[in-house]
């Protein structure tokens, strides 16, 4: 690609991305949706006129890494350890629930083969954390609290799809599952997230002493980006999905940070509130070159729209992954029935997360056509329908 085409690219992502997304705020939809339109229009979908090219997926990766970055910051450490235990069931039961009905359905009902089973499952059980967060900042309701449980169970939600995936990619080479690999993986990933938050807040105080010295502007928002890469990428290194290390970074960030035993900081307010003022700028230029991709990667085209059998499979899978979601959270009886809606509905989107999935499955011959676009068909009305019906329950009430 020729670096004026690459301009061009990027300069329709951005502007139809801030078009759409205006215009669903006027309509009081909720605006990702706008942007995930956007990129179904300029997509193989409708126009033909954007390829999600290596370079583009590779700004959409820094997106949703800042993105969580973003959250990260917002987050108020407190409320997310009294989420914990809810978190922790609603991800549990999220991931499994889907995974086993759907590879259940598929293995006995349509008589596929385990493999293909296997990975019908896997499709279905991950949450889009950046879709369903992205929804609720849009709502206002991110630090609500069942805002706080859904960032927990979505969390954990992508570390478990990280494993599955990891399991289920072995097992469709060579029939086997190393669950020692596997068992290590896990360790590796909650080691991170461990460590990370106290090692990201240590060098943010370095950065903080250097600032407090120097005159010349951009050091802030230049050295909190290269830690949230730095930490990306360090994510990845143990086996983590990079968008965690972001999420690790804005953890540590956050002003409502402590460490164990209640060892605060936090103690400077005005520098954290600084650098979540001059990060922000960043995060809102790269969050909807995200959103447009994850449209622009919905091809339409493949959905054989005239062929039975993915109207049947993609019906019975479609409700697989809405009751798999919805099932836990309404159990939860020491919240609202309201709140427990809100939190079934935050986590049946797909998004990205299935789409990587489907990918996987359609690049290894490990899905045909028809079973490849089924899963698509569901990933997209995962993906699209949830976010109006959280915008339905909550009415026109406003704040947390």
């Amino acid at each position: 690609m020729q670096p004026h085409d690459f301009f061009l690219i990027l300069l329709l992502i951005l502007l139809s991305a801030r078009i759409f997304a205006e215009l669903f705020q006027k309509l009081a939809i909720p605006p990702v949706l706008g942007e995930l339109l956007a990129g179904i229009i300029l997509g193989p979908s409708l126009l033909g006129w954007v390829e999600p090219s290596s370079t583009i997926k590779l700004l959409a990766e820094i997106g949703i890494i800042l993105l969580l970055f973003e959250v990260g910051i917002d987050t108020d450490i407190n409320k997310l350890k009294q989420s914990g235990w809810n978190a922790a069931i609603i991800a549990i039961g999220g991931f499994l629930i889907p995974f086993i009905l759907g590879a259940w359905v598929s293995y006995t009902i349509f008589n596929l083969s385990l493999v293909v089973s296997l990975f019908v499952g896997g499709t279905i059980t991950a949450t889009s954390i950046g879709i369903t967060i992205r929804v609720l900042n849009d709502l206002k309701k991110r630090q609500s609290k069942e805002g706080e449980i859904v960032l927990g169970a979505a969390v954990l939600d992508d570390i478990f799809g990280v494993v599955l995936l990891a399991i289920l990619y072995e097992f469709s080479k060579s029939n086997t599952v190393d669950l020692m690999n596997a068992g290590k993986v896990f360790i590796f990933i909650i080691s991170f997230f461990i460590v990370a938050p106290i090692a990201a807040k240590t060098m943010a105080l370095l950065i903080q002493k250097y600032d407090s010295h120097q005159n010349r502007p951009g050091l802030i928002p230049t050295a909190i980006f290269s830690l949230v890469l730095f930490f990306a990428w360090l994510a990845h290194q143990v086996g983590a999905p990079e968008i965690i290390g972001g999420f690790a970074a804005g953890l540590a960030l956050s002003r409502r940070f402590f460490l164990p035993f209640g060892i605060a900081m936090h103690e400077n307010q005005a520098f954290a509130a600084k650098i979540e003022n001059q990060i922000r700028p960043i995060v809102y230029l790269f969050t909807p070159i995200f959103f447009v991709t994850v449209g622009l990667s919905m091809d339409l085209t493949q959905i054989a729209w005239s062929e039975p059998k993915v109207w049947v499979f993609g019906g019975i899978i479609l409700l697989v992954s809405v009751i798999g979601k919805m099932f836990i959270p309404f159990f939860l009886h020491t919240l609202p029935m309201k709140k427990r809606l809100i939190i079934g509905l935050s986590m049946i989107p797909r998004g990205e997360v299935g789409l990587i999935f489907a990918e996987i499955g359609r690049i290894g011959n490990i899905f045909d056509n028809e079973i490849y676009a089924a899963l698509i068909l569901v990933i997209i009305l995962t993906t699209l329908v949830p976010p109006f019906f959280i915008k339905m329950v909550y009415g026109k009430e406003t704040g947390d």
